[in-house]
């Protein structure tokens, strides 16, 4: 396989700081980056996958894994700007696991031009089970339904191992459909989103010939965003860095925000456990941030229990000082939250593209939503729908 054009090695490490010097260069062996916010992260990571090329390892040998498309696209941007002509696989979990699944589907009872079902497809599947077994769901919905189920895909746990908590109503309906809605997708030659990585996971661990293949082929494995793995992901990584222990994650526990969604903030703190010969290297510069912020921020995330210490600093400016501000209500904090981006706009000295408001849920946006349109901005619900265009909301 066509290597690539490297690019000269001095110039590869020109501009880092020492610490990403050393995870840039470190070859064999497992690697742990705790990477701070705003610490050159994705720089490191592309960096060390073209040292690796430099190194003379074959583009082949190497995986990198992301969480969203989006990562996968920038990291494939930098590596053939480093290294043009290079083909190192990079691409999501779920992208890498639908690629295996072609390879070796038979062996969990699947033809190789399986359909991969989205939300929708995967709801009315269930649906069909549960109308075939006129199961009374009582207060439960099928949607709830298929969160116990992906729920427990992320766990590594199939039909057969589901077990529900003592006294659990949707337990016990669960582990009647669970089943039956697994056959289902195997008789359509189908699975969900949350099989790709089940059936892959579930390969690796039952077939070891499979496996000790594709740790082989993949003898440098990357994973980013480390703290955002859920058990599934973690096995897979693991399996994959059996014989050849290159298994290099980055990640920060303190930037852990997908519990909700399965993600084991102990994949990361354990990982010196997993890995006792493990190189650890701290990325604490932080590029992004000013030092006020900086020290807010590091004085609220120490009173974190489950953590790696980090000591972040920036060569940044003071900044301006960092401010709390209190509300009765959220449509209290919404409407003067609204008229200050208003005011800024009006007087010519802010876009409304120069802001951005996080909330901690949905709901929350509704608030947002009609203080923005009573002041006229206009605004973008960014990877969610709005508040007045979900379904729910429009049926009323």
């Amino acid at each position: 396989m066509r290597q690539g054009r490297l690019m000269d090695r001095s110039r590869l490490l020109e501009g880092l700081t020492e610490a990403q010097r050393e995870a840039v260069t470190h070859v064999e062996g497992p690697l742990l980056i705790l990477a701070g916010p705003g610490s050159g992260k994705t720089r490191v990571v592309t960096h060390r996958i073209a040292n690796l090329l430099c190194e003379g390892i074959p583009d082949r040998r190497i995986l990198a894994l992301t969480f969203t498309n989006k990562a996968a696209q920038e990291m494939k941007e930098r590596v053939a700007a480093l290294v043009p002509g290079s083909r190192v696989w990079v691409g999501t979990f779920h992208r890498f696991a639908a690629q295996m699944l072609r390879r070796y589907a038979q062996v969990v009872g699947l033809e190789p031009n399986y359909t991969i079902y989205d939300k929708d497809q995967s709801l009315r599947a269930l649906r069909t089970v549960l109308g075939r077994t006129k199961l009374d769901l009582g207060q439960h919905t099928p949607d709830q339904v298929a969160n116990a189920i992906s729920w427990a895909k992320s766990r590594l746990i199939g039909p057969d191992a589901f077990e529900p908590r003592r006294g659990s109503e949707l337990g016990d309906i669960v582990k009647t459909v669970y089943r039956l809605y697994q056959r289902q997708l195997l008789q359509s030659n189908a699975v969900d989103f949350d099989d790709l990585l089940f059936h892959l996971a579930t390969i690796l661990k039952t077939e070891p010939e499979i496996r000790k293949e594709l740790d082989e082929r993949y003898q440098f494995v990357m994973v980013d965003e480390y703290q955002d793995t859920n058990l599934v992901q973690y096995a897979i990584a693991r399996a994959l860095s059996i014989d050849h222990p290159n298994l290099a994650v980055t990640g920060d526990p303190d930037q852990s925000i997908y519990g909700w969604r399965g993600a084991n903030l102990q994949n990361i703190l354990d990982f010196e456990r997993d890995y006792p010969k493990v190189k650890v290297v701290r990325l604490e510069r932080n590029y992004r941030s000013t030092k006020r912020i900086l020290r807010v921020a590091d004085a609220l995330i120490r009173h974190n229990v489950r953590r790696k210490q980090k000591e972040l600093y920036t060569h940044n400016d003071e900044g301006a000082p960092v401010r709390l501000r209190t509300y009765v209500d959220q449509d209290a904090e919404a409407r003067d939250i609204a008229q200050r981006i208003a005011s800024a706009v009006r007087e010519n000295r802010r876009r409304p593209a120069d802001f951005a408001i996080f909330y901690r849920v949905n709901a929350l946006s509704r608030a947002f939503e009609t203080a923005l349109q009573q002041q006229g901005i206009p605004y973008q619900v960014v990877n969610g729908v709005a508040f007045f265009q979900r379904k729910e909301v429009k049926d009323v």
